[in-house]
Formats: C-alpha cells, structure tokens, sequence
C-alpha cells in the first residue's frame, strides 16, 4: 500500500529514470511480456502436427514484388532473436523442461 502511495506522488518533473521505478516496484518492461508471450505462442504452434493450418500459414511464402526499401520485419524473424536472446533452439520446444529452464 506505500508504494502505491509513493508512485503516486512521482511526476515527470522528478526525473528519475524508468529502470529505476520498475526496479522499485518489481514490474518487467512491456517489450519483455511480450516477447514471453510471442515465444510461448510459437513453442504451442510447434507442438501442433505438421498439417496443422496455423503451422502451414507460418511457413507461406507471398508472391508478387517487395517494396522498396528494408523488408518489414517478419514474426518468425522476431521469434528468431528472441530464441538466439534466450539460448533455446526448435528442438527444445517438444521439452517443457528445457524449454522454460532459464537459460
């Protein structure tokens, strides 16, 4: 209940700096729960059998002409620092164990 109270009377003016208010309140960045969730999504996909048509879709190729430009940055590119990031590989998401072990 005091911390609550604290956060309250914290105002931008104060400038203190944002790792130091999550660290305070034990809260993980946005960027951190989602890529827990993305990782958690691909690990279920995986575990679907081949002819799943979520699996499928993962894996379409799109015809026509790309933009000029930097490509956008596709899912599966994410999942894929996410995975280099945390130290798991494909082969871990049939094993829960290994899977959520942190690495």
């Amino acid at each position: 209940m005091r911390m609550l109270r604290w956060m309250s009377e914290v105002t931008k003016k104060d400038k203190i700096r944002n790792e130091h208010v999550r660290g305070t309140v034990k809260v993980t960045e946005a960027s951190k729960k989602v890529q827990e969730a993305r990782l958690r999504w691909y690990r279920h996909l995986m575990r679907r059998e081949e002819q799943h048509m979520a699996r499928e879709v993962m894996d379409v190729e799109v015809d026509g002409t790309q933009r000029r430009g930097r490509p956008k940055t596709r899912w599966r590119d994410c999942i894929r620092n996410y995975m280099r990031e945390k130290g798991v590989r494909e082969e871990m998401t049939q094993d829960r164990g290994s899977w959520k072990r942190p690495h």
